[in-house]
């Protein structure tokens, strides 16, 4: 039962990390948080009697698996829906969400409003600079310096090379820097 309690615990720790990974991925909040149900799920059927040790890197790797099996769905059915919209029918989609409606949180007591809206709108502009990216650049990149993997465990989760998650990095890296200058903000 303590193993129970430990996996329940780790996957509240990881749920708002992993749900800001898949939004940024699919830009859309409710697939987000389906994929984050979905690799949770999968984490606790098939590896709750792994050791506690191993479930991060399994989280991650399922996590983004999980990611690109929904970006492929979303490349399927635009497909269709493309076709049948050049038909003059089909499903139509006029769900208009906000992006920028995710941001959760409160204002910090201490912090006054000025500071905390920059901070904020920072914020926004690196998650718009990361989506932009190539998807292993922004896998790696998230992986690395968000969720603090090194590079042998960013490699294990993408099931690449130390080299390649080093390439993926580095150019995520000097592509989001020099995007961050074009819109104004001073590194």
């Amino acid at each position: 039962m303590s193993s129970a309690v430990t996996l329940d615990a780790f996957l509240r720790e990881v749920e708002q990390r992993a749900w800001r990974q898949a939004w940024i991925a699919l830009r859309d909040e409710q697939a987000a948080l389906d994929v984050v149900q979905d690799a949770m799920f999968k984490l606790a059927s098939h590896y709750a009697d792994k050791p506690a040790t191993e479930w991060p890197l399994l989280f991650q790797r399922i996590l983004q698996n999980t990611i690109r099996d929904a970006q492929r769905r979303t490349r399927v059915r635009n497909l269709w829906q493309t076709l049948f919209s050049a038909l003059g029918g089909g499903p139509q989609d006029t769900d208009e969400s906000d992006p920028l409606e995710y941001l959760p949180g409160a204002v910090d007591e201490r912090a006054d409003a000025a500071s905390w809206l920059n901070s904020k709108q920072h914020i926004a502009l690196i998650e718009a600079g990361l989506a932009r990216l190539p998807a292993r650049q922004r896998e790696a990149f998230l992986l690395r310096y968000w969720e603090e993997l090194d590079v042998a465990e960013t490699a294990a989760v993408m099931g690449c090379s130390a080299g390649s998650v080093k390439t993926h990095c580095s150019r995520a890296c000097h592509t989001l820097a020099a995007w961050l200058r074009e819109q104004g903000v001073t590194l």
